[in-house]
């Protein structure tokens, strides 16, 4: 297992920058540089200019993620658990999945301004939903006969939590959040065009702006390395929380 962790992705990396290569070949066009240059470019500027864009668009999207854990895990856990909570808050949760989320930034951005708050709130809202849905769905399918024997011991809510309930919506949980982590970096992608100077979003726009190809995909390649990683540490812990899941 540790051993596809670390080699897992190297063919489709060498597969896609191929086939970059080759596109690049036929176009042979500005537009679509070679990959080489476009690594090289990278490599000179990462430390001077993109380090900076890449930890601001890192911290807006483990701050939204985080938020969205911190209050969706306890709702969606009781909605699951209790009927009388599920009755009350699903019709709001079914009203309110549906909207696209990124139709309500102008009007996060007419209420909190355009700073930090907007961006990181667009995260939470896009992942909030997925882990309400995944817990809610994931308790709601346990028999409740595996509840009856904890119950006639006098096991307490947070027995049954730590016995029943996390093991057996965990998986359902890092799945939940690995969808909605890449949603979340394309909108954030395209929040970071709006009020900021920093983040990958603005660093990519800025650059097609200037026709500065290589800057251009210099941003893209980092982007597409933050969502790995993101990818990556979702994998590490579901194999680490969920072994008996394997």
């Amino acid at each position: 297992m540790k051993h596809k962790s670390i080699y897992f992705y190297i063919p489709a990396i060498v597969f896609l920058l191929a086939l970059w290569y080759v596109i690049s070949l036929i176009v042979h066009l500005p537009i679509i540089p070679s990959p080489y240059l476009a690594i090289e470019r990278l490599i000179d500027i990462f430390s001077d200019t993109i380090a900076i864009h890449a930890f601001y668009s890192f911290w807006r999207i483990v701050a939204g993620v985080l938020l969205a854990v911190l209050i969706g895990v306890p709702i969606g856990i009781l909605m699951g658990y209790t009927k009388k909570v599920d009755t009350i808050l699903a019709p709001l949760v079914y009203l309110t999945y549906p909207i696209p989320k990124i139709a309500l930034l102008p009007i996060l951005m007419l209420l909190c301004g355009i700073g930090e708050l907007p961006k990181i709130l667009m995260i939470f809202l896009i992942v909030i939903f997925q882990v309400l849905v995944a817990l809610r769905d994931g308790i709601s399918s346990i028999p409740k006969e595996m509840f009856y024997p904890l119950y006639t011991l006098g096991a307490s809510f947070k027995d049954i939590f730590c016995k029943i309930l996390w093991p057996a919506v965990l998986p359902n949980f890092i799945t939940a959040l690995r969808v909605a982590m890449g949603t979340a970096i394309s909108v954030l992608f395209f929040t970071e065009t709006f009020g900021t100077k920093y983040g990958m979003g603005y660093f990519i726009m800025d650059a097609w702006l200037r026709v500065n190809y290589l800057d251009m995909y210099a941003g893209i390649i980092v982007l597409s390395l933050m969502g790995l990683c993101l990818f990556g540490i979702l994998d590490l812990c579901e194999r680490y929380f969920c072994k008996w899941n394997r």
